[in-house]
C-alpha cells in the first residue's frame, strides 16, 4: 500500500487526494476551518473520488477544524452515495478521539455503517482487511514500443478468463492508449493492472511522473510522419470508457479507467 498525503496548516483550507498504486483505495485529507467554501470543495472532490469507483475511500479529518460538527451531514451523505454504487465502495473516516467531531460521528456513523478510526494507520489496516479479494492481473512494463501490445494481451487474458468478451476490444483500446501515453511522457518503466469490478473492469497505469494528464488539442502530424496522430489518446479513452481519471501517488501518479458492459435497452 502506498497511500500518503500532506495537509496545509490548520488555518489554511485544503482538500488533498492521493491513491495507492492500484487505485483500489483513495485517501482524501480535509484541512482547515469548516465553512461553506470548504464544504463545497470537499463535497465535489469526494464525488469525483467515488466516480472513479475505487474499492474504498478513507477521509482523513485529523486537521479539520469543525468544533460545531457542521460537517457531519456531508460525511453521512457521502456514505449513502458510496453505498448505492455497484459494487459498493467502502467509506471510512479518520478523526482523533479528542475532537468533538469524533464523538458525533461515532454515534451517527453506527446507524449508517460509517466506521470512524482514531488513526490513519488503523483505518488503512481495517479497510484493506475488509475488502474482498478482487480478481486482478498485473504487469510491469519497460518504456519500449512493444509495451502497449503486451498490455493489450493482458486485457485479452483477463476478459477471456472472466468471461467478459463484450469488454475485450474496448478495454484493449483504452489500455493501449493509457500505456502509450505513459511511455511517451515518462520514458520510464510502468505498472499496469486490470481488476474485475462487478460486471465490468477497472484498468490502471502507474508511472513515476507526478504531472496529471490533461486533454490537449490534437497536434498536426510531424514532418515525415503523416500517421502520427498526437494528442488524441485521452479523447479515445473518454469516448470509450465509462469513466477515467488520475490520482497522485507517493511515487508519481496513477491513471485509471472503468468500463462496464453495454446493457440492451428494454
Amino acid at each position: 500500500m502506498s497511500v500518503s498525503t500532506a495537509c496545509a496548516p490548520a488555518e489554511e483550507s485544503s482538500v488533498v487526494v492521493e491513491g495507492d498504486l492500484e487505485a483500489a483505495v483513495a485517501l482524501m485529507s480535509v484541512c482547515g476551518p469548516w465553512n461553506h467554501p470548504l464544504r463545497q470543495f470537499a463535497s465535489s472532490t469526494l464525488s469525483k473520488c467515488l466516480a472513479g469507483h475505487p474499492e474504498a475511500v478513507i477521509v482523513d479529518l485529523s486537521a479539520l477544524d469543525d468544533r460545531t460538527c457542521g460537517s457531519a451531514t456531508t460525511w453521512l451523505g457521502a456514505q449513502q452515495s458510496a453505498a448505492f454504487l455497484q459494487p459498493v465502495v467502502e467509506l471510512a473516516l479518520c478523526i482523533p478521539p479528542e475532537l468533538p467531531l469524533a464523538d458525533r460521528m461515532q454515534r451517527l456513523g453506527t446507524r449508517g455503517h460509517l466506521p470512524v478510526y482514531a488513526k490513519l494507520r488503523q483505518a488503512r489496516v481495517a479497510i484493506t482487511g475488509r475488502l474482498p479479494s478482487a480478481e486482478r492481473m498485473t504487469l510491469s512494463l519497460p518504456a519500449e514500443p512493444e509495451s502497449p501490445s503486451l498490455a493489450r494481451n493482458l486485457i485479452t487474458e483477463a476478459c477471456l478468463s472472466w468471461e467478459l468478451p463484450g469488454l475485450l476490444h474496448p478495454a484493449r483500446l483504452v489500455m493501449s492508449e493509457l500505456v502509450t501515453n505513459a511511455i511517451e511522457h515518462t520514458r520510464a518503466a510502468i505498472s499496469v493492472s486490470v481488476c474485475r469490478r462487478g460486471a465490468g473492469v477497472h484498468l490502471t497505469v502507474s508511472d513515476t511522473d507526478p504531472a496529471l494528464p490533461t486533454m490537449r488539442k490534437p497536434a498536426r502530424p510531424r514532418p515525415g510522419r503523416p500517421l502520427d496522430d498526437r494528442g488524441r489518446g485521452l479523447r479515445v479513452v473518454t469516448a470509450t470508457a465509462d469513466a477515467w481519471g488520475a490520482l497522485p501517488t507517493k511515487t508519481g501518479k496513477i491513471v485509471w479507467a472503468t468500463l462496464q458492459p453495454v446493457t440492451a435497452p428494454r
